[in-house]
């Protein structure tokens, strides 16, 4: 599961995320929805350790991300929509076995793994090509069995489906879901309302760096008295009040 406590990252004089806090429980998908600049991407890096924070911390499994990053690094998955970060020259296999054996992996367990995400994600016809000439949707697939080859009981996806045609989003929305029902924690970023409302059991909502509000999407429709999550997000964030 994750914990954030007070998580906070500061650039120079910019607060980019102000002392946030919230939980994903496992088998849970939580929402990340902000604007763009709203601190979601700044967030997960932090919890993926891939950025310092500047004060606060996050407990992935129990392991702080301040004390214990080469642990919470074996516990996660991360996935971030615009940078894909393959290799062109490798194949799709060989990109992701790649990343099975930087994570310690057998062979064995390596093939295993690729081999069911392969028939998962639907790459079969290309798992042996080199990915330099795929499409955005096929090497973002890559990417996404790349990122949890290693069975991580955490993942953290940041707009997985950016760029991506309808079938290929729909494909990754399934996959998802999957990954719920292996009892993942889960945290989904994006700036979609219709995205989040298909995919996410709550919602943190990120303003300026700010969680300004979470709950349940029925929580959330309930308290504003609003149909629509677009009409709750555009009266938090806007410049009418809901």
């Amino acid at each position: 599961m994750i914990k954030v406590e007070g998580l906070s990252k500061d650039f120079k004089k910019i607060k980019a995320v102000d002392s946030i806090s919230f939980e994903v429980r496992e088998g849970e998908i939580v929402g990340l929805l902000g604007e763009n600049g709203a601190g979601k991407t700044t967030t997960l890096r932090m919890i993926s350790t891939m950025l310092k924070a500047t004060s606060g911390t996050a407990l992935i499994n129990g392991f702080d991300i301040n004390k214990e990053s080469s642990k919470v690094r074996g516990e996660i998955g991360i996935l971030f929509g615009g940078e894909v970060g393959l290799y062109d020259r490798l194949t799709a296999k060989e990109n992701i076995k790649y990343f099975a054996e930087l994570n310690g992996m057998s062979n064995e367990e390596a093939e295993k793994s690729i081999k069911y995400l392969t028939g998962k994600l639907k790459m079969e016809e290309y798992i042996n090509r080199r990915v330099g000439k795929f499409s955005r949707g096929m090497k973002q697939k890559v990417a996404i069995a790349r990122s949890i080859v290693h069975e991580p009981s955490v993942i953290l996806l940041d707009e997985p489906t950016a760029g991506l045609d309808v079938s290929a989003s729909k494909l990754i929305h399934d996959f998802i879901k999957d990954c719920k029902r292996d009892n993942k924690a889960i945290v989904f970023s994006s700036h979609s309302m219709s995205e989040v409302e298909k995919l996410c059991d709550r919602i943190v909502i990120i303003h300026k760096g700010k969680i300004i509000e979470q709950g349940t999407i029925e929580e959330l429709k309930a308290k504003y008295s609003k149909d629509s999550m677009e009409d709750i997000f555009m009266g938090l964030v806007g410049d009418s009040n809901v």
